[in-house]
């Protein structure tokens, strides 16, 4: 009995390691796994490049086809920074749907390496199902957020974390019924063959996927560097310094994964 009870208990943190199986073995997805890091929450649209924050100053700045306002302020540009700023919100355009693609790559590694564990543990598919709902709504909180050229750093960071933390936590209470099942109708050895299966199977479904993301966050890489090298070169100065929106990360403070988010604007 000592020994089921063992197994009960180490499936629990089995299936909240699932959901952070991306966490050890997928790419970090932010800004930060570039060593650098912004300040501000970020839109985009039609109108241009906003970054807005909450603190700090300046709380606002506003780029679109070549001009520039700093806390709804115009401010005077010459050529050459207009050029830049050109070249530096036709970057922003093309960044922030290569990261919303793999945010929802993400999520679904995540979510599949989590049904993964419910399939192999329990045997069973309709059970394997029942953490769709969390996926689903996963997706849309990317969709209507990334998708649509918005990136809230935190909100985004707590949103995600929360249906990555319900659905581990669904999964973890269905694992104990099965479990518990199984001891008690004599069957608990099959409990440690599952849990072999898995540690196989999971390592090979996240390790094949996350290299594929990993190289492509890392592409994105060199977007980030060019917007930091185009906001470096800018003549511009705001209050006697230049402007910062891009900077490097601090060396204590870690990288995170789902800080991949959008803002809403006004």
């Amino acid at each position: 009995m000592r020994h089921a009870i063992l197994i009960v208990a180490g499936l629990c943190a089995l299936a909240a390691g699932a959901a952070r199986a991306d966490t050890a073995k997928a790419p970090d997805l932010s800004a930060q796994s570039c060593g650098l890091a912004t300040p501000y929450d970020v839109r985009i649209d039609d109108a241009g490049v906003w970054l807005r924050r909450d603190g700090g100053s300046p709380s606002e700045i506003f780029i679109h086809d070549g001009s520039l306002s700093v806390d709804r302020q115009p401010q005077p540009i010459d050529d050459d920074d207009a050029l830049r700023l050109r070249e530096m919100e036709q970057e922003a355009r093309v960044l922030m749907p290569e990261v919303a693609g793999i945010a929802h790559d993400s999520v679904e590694l995540t979510f599949d390496a989590l049904a993964g564990v419910i399939r192999t543990m329990t045997g069973s598919e309709r059970k394997a199902r029942r953490i769709e709902s969390h996926r689903d709504r996963a997706l849309d909180d990317i969709r209507g957020s990334l998708g649509e050229g918005r990136w809230n750093q935190q909100e985004f960071a707590e949103t995600f974390e929360a249906d990555v933390t319900q659905a581990a936590e669904e999964a973890a209470h269905g694992l104990v019924r099965s479990a518990l099942w199984a001891v008690f109708t004599g069957r608990a050895h099959r409990l440690d063959e599952r849990a072999d299966r898995v540690d196989r199977e999971v390592d090979k479904l996240v390790e094949a996927r996350s290299a594929v993301l990993q190289r492509q966050a890392q592409a994105l890489c060199a977007r980030v560097d060019k917007l930091r090298q185009l906001q470096d070169a800018l003549d511009y100065r705001y209050a006697g310094a230049p402007l910062v929106m891009i900077e490097p990360r601090p060396a204590d403070t870690p990288p995170d994964a789902t800080a991949i988010a959008g803002h809403e604007s006004r």
